[in-house]
């Protein structure tokens, strides 16, 4: 058995959010978790103080399926067969959504990439490879990708990374092992340690408002 890959097209997903004031916006692109849809990450952004004065993007990812014991449709960003060829379309379906985005309507410089859980690594691997430079990722239940190398995270403009003390799937030696991570690649982090588990918790909320708000005429 020989085992090939081939390139093929494919249709992705997104919503938009215009801003609420007419003009040029900064823009938060956002990247929902596994089992979960674009709406999911959108709610989460909306829900953010502030956020009606940047133009939101919400992401699906390519691999969609049904739920189990459902016909509910729901997706993920891709899964361990050839990580690296999925990691390269994803980088690539990304930045023509927000190209696109971007060209319809009118925006600043600034681009903020936020992910929760496995929407974490999207939000980490765009921002880095994004042009013009991210103005930050705000990452919330997951860690940052292994294979981002540190001239590539020093790219981006900043992290808000939040972590739930209670969270089964990211512990708390992963969260300081990135902390860590991100300080010796001379990035800028903030980071939250809040009580919960694994959520967008309330807390989140409040310092991506303040994150947000700091670049916003960046």
């Amino acid at each position: 058995m020989i085992e090939r890959t081939i390139p093929a097209t494919t249709h992705g997903r997104y919503l938009v959010v215009p801003p609420a004031s007419p003009g040029p916006a900064p823009v938060l692109v956002g990247f929902h978790g596994y089992a979960e849809l674009a709406e999911a990450q959108l709610e989460r952004m909306r829900a953010i103080p502030g956020a009606a004065r940047w133009l939101l993007i919400s992401i699906q990812g390519l691999n969609r399926f049904y739920q189990r014991r459902s016909t509910e449709v729901i997706a993920g960003w891709m899964t361990r067969q050839h990580r690296d060829l999925a990691i390269h379309d994803n980088i690539a379906y990304v930045a023509s959504v927000v190209d696109l985005v971007c060209r319809e309507w009118p925006t600043t410089s600034t681009r903020v990439y936020a992910g929760f859980s496995q929407g974490v690594a999207m939000a980490f691997r765009a921002a880095a490879a994004a042009s013009p430079p991210a103005s930050g990722v705000i990452a919330v239940g997951a860690d940052v990708p292994p294979e981002i190398e540190p001239a590539a995270l020093r790219r981006i403009g900043g992290v808000l990374l939040c972590h739930g003390r209670q969270d089964p799937l990211y512990t708390p030696e992963t969260f300081e092992r990135d902390l860590q991570r991100l300080r010796d690649a001379a990035v800028g982090v903030r980071s939250i340690d809040f009580e919960g588990g694994h959520e967008w918790a309330a807390g989140v909320l409040d310092a991506a408002a303040a994150f947000l708000a700091e670049r916003h005429h960046d």
